[in-house]
């Protein structure tokens, strides 16, 4: 199934509230500026001159050493660099460190309406801050139909056919005390190489639906410490209504995947029928996972012991 990933903006504005960035210079359509790009740039080969594959959609931020160099130039020299910068119309410059900006870096931003601003802290601080949150507010994203918990930290989604008991499970684990995240509708954030965040979207936030009740608020139920706004998605759990036809895997030896915008994610496969306590085996599921991250395989090591490969009464599997 092709996935279709929409590409998204953040406001400039919301940025600078986020990181206290202090207006210096702000052109008069500042608040309809957004940010395109998670990745931010130090200028420093672009004030000597050096343009090529230069990104104006990224954050340009300026440190100590970009502002030494510029103040190693005679005022002409300053002005013609820092000019030819800003007409480069970068989506926005920060100057760190309380530096104080040069007069004509304020003029230049003014003719070419870039908006400049000021930060207290440390540049290389800003700059991490800012990619890390750029990356979740900017990453790729798709909707999924499903449930998503948190059960002992592990981040478990949960799929399968309208009316097989996803919710009802979600509750259930609720009530054992772990998390809501998302229900019916699950917002999945691409925001690494190898990181899948999901969220549920803010219309349907903390809200489940129970066949025969209707929806209920689970924050309001059972308190702030039911419902989570987002989480990593660790585990996928495929819920299917039993076929005694087919063959279920009774080891857990062989390791499936389902992918996921690029990303290989671990998912198992549950049949459901009456009498099995699904939230009890989701929990069961959650901790072996833990347990295969730390390096410790249930089944591999229970295939060894028959296989006669590790003494049965060996204490290292206690």
């Amino acid at each position: 199934m092709s996935e279709i990933m929409e590409q998204y903006q953040v406001p400039l504005k919301e940025i600078m509230h986020e990181f206290n960035l202090v207006g210096v210079y702000l052109p008069p359509d500042v608040d309809k500026r957004e940010i395109s790009r998670a990745d931010a740039n130090r200028p420093g080969l672009a004030l000597t001159g050096f343009y090529d594959l230069f990104e104006p959609l990224r954050m340009q931020i300026l440190g100590k050493v970009e502002y030494r160099y510029l103040n190693t130039m005679s005022l002409e020299e300053r002005n013609q660099r820092l000019c030819e910068f800003f007409s480069k119309r970068p989506v926005g410059v920060v100057l760190c460190q309380g530096l104080e900006p040069f007069p004509e870096m304020v003029a230049c931003a003014n003719d070419w309406q870039v908006p400049l601003l000021t930060y207290t802290g440390e540049t290389s601080d800003l700059i991490a801050a800012l990619i890390a949150s750029l990356n979740v507010k900017l990453a790729p994203r798709i909707t999924r139909h499903g449930v998503f918990v948190e059960v002992y930290g592990e981040g478990l989604l949960i799929f399968g056919d309208s009316g097989i008991g996803k919710s009802e499970t979600a509750i259930e684990l609720v009530k054992r005390g772990h998390r809501l995240i998302a229900d019916d509708a699950v917002e999945i954030k691409k925001v690494s190489a190898k990181t899948l965040l999901g969220t549920s979207p803010e219309l349907i936030r903390h809200y489940i639906e129970l066949r025969g009740i209707g929806i209920v608020d689970v924050r309001r139920i059972f308190g702030m410490g039911a419902v989570k706004l987002t989480e990593k998605i660790d585990l996928i759990i495929n819920l299917e209504h039993w076929n005694k036809e087919k063959f279920y895997d009774r080891l857990g030896l062989d390791t499936e995947y389902t992918e996921i915008m690029g990303i290989q994610v671990p998912s198992i496969t549950i049949p459901v029928q009456p009498g099995r306590n699904l939230a009890v085996i989701l929990e069961i599921a959650a901790m072996n996972s833990r347990q295969k991250k730390w390096g410790y395989n249930t089944a591999v090591e229970f295939t060894k012991k028959l296989m006669g490969e590790i003494p049965a009464d060996d204490n290292s599997l206690r």
